[in-house]
């Protein structure tokens, strides 16, 4: 049902899950760079798979919108 001229898959969020949700994707974004910053930075793969290990539980709780 469109509403308000909103398309029918229209998602809505409220302003504290539109701001729960850019939190989130900072997280991710800066477990990504970290990432980043330790292959630059020649980090061993024991260093690497922590921080890969990071980003994807970072990026998994992303995922979840709400609470």
């Amino acid at each position: 049902m469109a509403s308000a001229g909103l398309p029918e898959d229209a998602v809505l969020f409220t302003a504290g899950e539109r701001q729960l949700l850019a939190d989130k994707l900072f997280q991710v974004r800066c477990a990504a760079e970290d990432v980043a910053t330790a292959v630059a930075d020649g980090a061993t793969g024991g260093e690497l798979g922590a921080l890969v290990d990071q980003l994807l539980a970072t990026a998994r709780d992303a995922e979840v919108l709400r609470d």
